[in-house]
């Protein structure tokens, strides 16, 4: 199937050559998720969601969609193609993961409670680059790949509130 969706003008659309109705809703090989810690407090869950999916537009270009503009020819910036799903876990499953993560080779993005006390960009990367990889204090992780294999990924983590 492929991730492209167009609307005709009869309401209806194609996915992949394939007539379907307007309603039905577009389905995605791939995905963007975000798992969050269990015991962040709400600015954090938001600050951590909003610098974790940044990363992954420069990765992986093609998660990126095309400009918008509005009715008035405003232009505004591209976002992602697709939905973004956010998880909460615990220390314990984000950790696990984590190393689902780096076995599979998926692209992805952590946070780490070290990075709540520093400022800037420079600071964050000697932060995350002070602590070994079994030893970082992960309070968040973004992950972006084929469905199923980001699903095994996160395994354990609910949808958050």
């Amino acid at each position: 199937m492929s991730s492209e969706y167009e609307t005709s003008p009869s309401g209806g659309g194609t996915v992949g050559g394939e007539s379907r109705p307007a309603a039905e809703p577009v389905r995605f090989d791939t995905k963007i998720t975000v798992v969050l810690r269990d015991d962040l407090k709400p600015w954090q869950r938001l600050n951590v969601t909003a610098f974790l999916v940044s990363g992954l537009g420069t990765v992986v270009p093609e998660v990126i969609g095309e400009p918008y503009e509005d009715a008035d020819t405003v232009s505004y910036l591209p976002m992602f193609r697709q939905p973004v799903l956010v998880l909460e876990a615990s220390k314990e499953t984000l950790t696990a993961a984590h190393g689902r993560a780096l076995s599979r080779a998926l692209p992805r993005a952590v946070f780490t409670s070290d990075l709540f006390a520093t400022g800037n960009d420079r600071d964050n990367r000697a932060a995350v680059r002070a602590v070994p990889t079994a030893d970082l204090d992960l309070v968040g992780l973004a992950v972006y790949g084929p469905r199923n294999a980001v699903d095994k990924v996160v395994k354990g983590a609910r949808m958050h509130p």
